[in-house]
């Protein structure tokens, strides 16, 4: 029986995180609001992280973790983890994008009845002493303009709800067509257009670089006077100082917001103003909110760790596609292929093109890249290589890495192309798979042939006449190399012939070099294709 799996959570989780990982037969330790020295002491005895928003997953974290293979975040946001790293280092990330959008999409509604209805400024005056009616007189909702910034699972919700309160509602989406915004009850417009409409603005867009400061100052300078603005996504996609200044002026009438660019926000005016509501990023706190995301990250990440299925992954879907038992062949003939050029090519590589022909499902296309490149680096380097991390390294090497669906000739058979470019050549390496399964190599620039990608192959060009195999195959006699198979390719009667002779044991040197000084004999190479 093999070491038992170790799933670490340093967050606050619901406890049937941890009762269902017991029962999946994993080594759990639970330890909340555990100090960052201690978390990195623990992470190498871990095979999966499972966080909240408190812990930062960040490169420091991730280098700890040697035997890291997912980061589970219970709950949609993942900005407090760096992907990118993960991804390069071969780590999976989940989160639980569901789990959280009712509670989140009614602590919108929540904020924005507050800000429409200066509840909890009312609140304060009376528990004050005061009975201020006069000075407290809100709006209503109806009749009233909603822009939703991100049409996703939350703000479609949200869009749900402001309906059933009597508002238009119009969302900014560049992710969304037209048709799912308005069978939502919603009409889909740009940016600027639904900021000058909008009597409110609702941000449910993620933290990246894209959305980082989205409502900057230029972007509140063109909204409606007047406007409210709520925020239960994610802090820094609003440029606070921006936001305080608009509300100084008048141009913002007020906003409610449960997240900040620094939690807890230290000294801030914004969070002072009377016409600001603040929450503690409590969008997502509700009993059943915390369930569900505790009971779905614990089974995403027992399914992940036992292999089965990656729901909710963030960026392994080339993994999710690559499990599939029907795609395995195809993977295997890639990876082959990936292989086979890292020993055939001559010089650095620069830049490589994996194609496939129309008959092979197109949705294969990045797993068959991950696949090639995959077998291209674990044969010269000495890291791990593998389906998640092989574009991030191929990027890092300055290799080009393109991918087409549709190989122009044979369209109608199961084709995987890699066309490669390096400092010395260009050439094409191609390989078909027959009834599903059965994998060949079939082509090497303008020579065609079949030959299985296993065992040893000896490839070299030489005149199309009488007697160049005959001398070859006395040589690898001499040596007590035994054939196993051979495939030839040529243009014609007397031109450039291309030979492939497939071997059961390694080409000795002595041998090697026998064979290069044969007459005719050009571009000799012996690739291995029987493992590391």
């Amino acid at each position: 029986m093999g070491l038992q799996l170790c799933v670490l959570i340093t967050d606050n989780v619901d406890s049937q995180c941890v009762d269902i990982l017991l029962q999946e037969g994993f080594e759990v330790v639970f330890r909340p609001d555990m100090p960052r020295d201690e978390v990195i002491a623990e992470l190498p005895s871990a095979d999966a992280l499972i966080v909240r928003s408190r812990t930062r997953v960040d490169a420091e974290l991730l280098h700890a973790g040697k035997r890291l293979k997912i980061v589970g975040r219970a709950g949609a946001g993942v900005d407090n983890i760096d992907v990118e790293t993960a991804t390069r280092m071969g780590v999976i990330v989940m989160n639980t994008p569901g789990g959280n959008t009712v509670a989140t999409a009614e602590h919108t509604m929540s904020m924005m009845l507050s800000l429409a209805r200066n509840i909890p400024r009312a609140h304060q005056s009376v528990m004050s002493g005061h009975w201020e009616r006069s000075k407290f007189v809100g709006i209503e909702l109806r009749g009233k303009t909603v822009g939703i910034l991100g049409f996703g699972k939350i703000g479609s919700e949200v869009a749900r709800l402001c309906t059933n309160f009597g508002m238009t509602v119009l969302a900014y989406d560049p992710a969304q067509s037209e048709d799912f915004v308005s069978r939502r009850g919603a009409r889909l417009m740009g940016f600027k257009e639904l900021l000058r409409q909008s009597d409110f603005i609702s941000i449910h867009v993620p933290l990246m670089e894209e959305t980082k400061h989205l409502l900057s100052g230029d972007a509140i300078e063109s909204c409606k006077r007047g406007v409210r603005i709520i925020n239960c996504a994610r802090g820094g996609i609003i440029d606070e100082d921006a936001l305080l200044h608009a509300i100084e002026q008048g141009k913002v009438a007020g906003a409610a917001l449960d997240v900040f660019e620094k939690e807890p926000p230290v000294d801030s005016r914004l969070v002072q103003h009377p016409h600001v509501i603040v929450t503690p990023h409590i969008g997502a706190s509700t009993e059943e909110a915390q369930e569900k995301v505790a009971v779905q990250i614990a089974k995403q990440v027992a399914e992940g760790l036992k292999g089965n299925s990656l729901t909710g992954s963030i960026n392994a879907e080339v993994i999710r596609i690559a499990m599939k038992e029907e795609v395995r062949p195809y993977l295997r003939l890639a990876e082959s292929l990936g292989i086979f050029i890292a020993q055939f090519k001559e010089g650095p590589l620069k830049s490589i093109c994996i194609s496939q022909a129309s008959a092979v499902p197109a949705e294969l296309l990045p797993a068959l890249a991950a696949a090639c490149l995959r077998g291209l680096f674990e044969r010269i380097l000495s890291e791990p290589v593998n389906y998640l991390n092989a574009q991030s390294i191929a990027h890092e090497r300055g290799v080009v890495v393109q991918m087409r669906h549709g190989v122009e000739e044979e369209e109608s058979a199961h084709v995987i192309e890699a066309e490669y470019t390096t400092d010395s050549e260009h050439r094409v390496v191609a390989g078909k798979i027959f009834e599903g399964k059965d994998i060949r190599l079939s082509r090497i620039d303008e020579f065609h042939f079949e030959i299985r990608p296993e065992g040893y192959l000896l490839v070299y060009t030489n005149p199309d006449r009488p007697g160049m195999l005959a001398h070859v195959s006395k040589v690898l006699a001499d040596g007590n190399i035994n054939i196993a198979g051979l495939a030839l390719g040529r243009f014609g009667k007397g031109t450039k012939a291309l030979t492939i002779i497939s071997l059961d044991e390694p080409v000795d040197s002595e041998s090697k070099e026998r064979i290069r000084l044969i007459d005719g004999i050009a571009e000799l190479k012996v690739v291995n294709l029987s493992g590391r």
